[in-house]
């Protein structure tokens, strides 16, 4: 199989798994809603953030959608087109080495997408699907990319987005459309749902002759060919009588024509002589089914797109490069359950997170995203504030769609160079990560003091006093967390060893939390033997080797 190479593609092969793990800090003064809704908003460089959220949703995410910079080399404040960003630039130039100089090249393009791609790919789920948006500048790329990265037999279709309403007219050869590729984890498991009927196509459907079963169409009742049982007469309720035309027959045999006759489903036209045709109700004709055209008309435009950032943002915070909330929408429609994870780490401003929440409010569904946002400003100023005012609503421009979202940034490394717990890591930050990895739900309360006390003042140098080891119950699974001196031990390591003496002090889960099954307990390490752990219902796990990165 023909393989793509260049400049740089040695250095970025691997260079997603030398990618520390870092933790998430949730800023609640830029979330809204509910926080148990389930949707996030990480803003710091893509590859970290998708490695620090990988031991989360590893084999989770049935949709991802991105818009990664198109390489076209318009500089702009939102990402820019040329990769050439101080954080891109300090990456490329620190990964890749001096060949990092000539930022324009697309061999940076393909530096920086390589690894993003090998990282996105371990979030799907096996039927899981990715879709990229993209110009004619860097699709041959990426076309070669993924195809090495997810294999030539799980590339599924090349869709075209009619992104123009009519031609620039400053332009000889004017744009009119993008390209949105799609690949699958696997293409034997993958199944895309049809297109629900549009309001035009809705509009086709008459009802003349005042069924009761609804609005219908109807449909040439001939078949290409000659099979003698389906070239019998059909005679008219007027008492005309036809026979198949040259060429053709009729669609099915005479004794299914008749019990579709009796049933209501042959049109004979109005004055009951016309030449019979199948009627198909709107109420039975299901969607349509999905095809690479995608005409502005049916998922919008570039300028549709910057309207409703117009709207809910103002012009002060217009997006640049925004897509229409009809194009996600559209994707999510065809690719996703109404429990779906979807992803998307070129958040920009937010359009996939609106197009879930638009989805949810209106079928019932209960998708969640996660999105990622690399500049600062654009995702505290647009991503976060577009998504508060579709949760929150504004006024009667934009109805509230209800659910919630937090807003995350990137923290500290989980690990040191040597593979040990951090330095700087606080309990409450591990207990998160800990009782996620775990369970697959957020922790109850992060953190969770024993006491009740005030969780913000920092503890004591090297441990943290006050917090309980009891991080929460899940579904039956109580998990506890010995760190940093929890128990209060001041020796060192002290009470971060299971011993029979630290299992009497544990304390137990209050009947609100549900019955618990089973103990999983963190620790550095383990006094008690096989037999009492597995009297006692524990699990032990030992910090740092069995703490999930993956």
């Amino acid at each position: 199989m023909p393989t793509l190479d260049w400049i740089g593609k040695k250095a970025v092969l691997n260079h997603h798994k030398q990618v520390p793990y870092r933790l998430l800090h949730c800023d609640a003064s830029l979330s809204a809603g509910g926080p148990d809704a389930g949707n996030l908003l990480v803003q710091g460089d893509n590859l970290e953030a998708l490695k620090a959220l990988l031991p989360y949703y590893a084999g989770k995410v049935k949709c991802i959608y991105i818009d990664p910079p198109y390489n076209t080399g318009n500089e702009k404040w939102v990402y820019n087109d040329a990769v050439n960003s101080p954080e891109m630039r300090h990456w490329l130039g620190k990964v890749v080495g001096a060949e990092a100089e000539d930022l324009s090249r697309h061999d940076k393009w393909l530096c920086m997408m390589y690894p993003r791609l090998a990282l996105l790919r371990e979030f799907l789920t096996e039927d899981g699907v990715l879709f990229v948006s993209i110009d004619d500048t860097e699709l041959q790329g990426l076309r070669g990319m993924m195809d090495e990265l997810f294999g030539v037999r799980n590339f599924v279709a090349n869709a075209v987005w009619q992104k123009r309403t009519s031609p620039d007219m400053r332009l000889s050869f004017s744009t009119a459309h993008d390209y949105v590729v799609l690949y699958a984890k696997n293409s034997d498991t993958v199944r895309f749902r049809k297109i629900p009927k549009s309001k035009k196509q809705a509009a086709q459907f008459k009802n003349p002759d005042n069924d009761p079963r609804g609005p219908w169409v109807s449909s040439d009742y001939t078949a290409q060919g000659y099979r003698p049982n389906q070239m019998y007469t059909i005679r008219t309720p007027g008492g005309k009588e036809y026979r198949p035309p040259p060429g053709v027959c009729w669609k099915n045999v005479e004794s299914v024509f008749l019990e579709l006759v009796r049933d209501g489903r042959i049109w004979f036209g109005k004055d009951g002589n016309a030449m019979p045709r199948r009627k198909t109700f709107l109420s039975e004709s299901g969607g349509n089914s999905v095809w690479t055209w995608w005409s502005n008309d049916e998922v919008g435009h570039t300028q549709e797109a910057k309207k409703e950032v117009v709207a809910l943002l103002g012009d002060e915070n217009a997006f640049d490069t925004p897509k229409p909330t009809r194009l996600i929408r559209r994707i999510l429609e065809i690719a996703t359950d109404r429990d779906s994870i979807v992803l998307d780490s070129f958040a920009g401003s937010a359009t996939t997170g609106h197009a879930v929440l638009a989805l949810n409010k209106a079928d019932g569904g209960q998708r969640r995203f996660v999105l990622v946002e690399m500049d600062e400003s654009i995702a505290a100023s647009v991503a976060a504030q577009r998504l508060r005012r579709v949760v929150e609503g504004k006024g009667d421009a934009v109805p509230a769609c209800g659910g919630g979202f937090r807003y995350c940034k990137l923290g500290e490394p989980l690990f040191d160079e040597r593979g040990n717990i951090h330095e700087s890591v606080r309990f409450p930050e591990l207990a998160g990560h800990v009782f996620f990895t775990e369970t697959g739900a957020p922790i109850p309360r992060t953190p969770r003091r024993a006491n009740g006390a005030d969780p913000h003042p920092s503890p004591l140098p090297g441990r943290e006093r006050g917090y309980s080891p009891l991080l929460g119950v899940h579904n039956g699974k109580a998990v506890y967390l010995l760190f940093n001196g929890v128990m209060g031990d001041k020796r060192p390591n002290g009470g971060n060893v299971l011993t029979g003496a630290v299992l009497r002090e544990l304390p137990d889960a209050s009947p609100s939390q549900g019955e618990v099954t089973v103990r999983v307990i963190y620790g550095e390490s383990c006094r008690l033997g096989a037999a009492r752990l597995k009297r006692e219902g524990i699990v032990f796990r030992q910090i740092p080797y069995e703490i999930k990165v993956t």
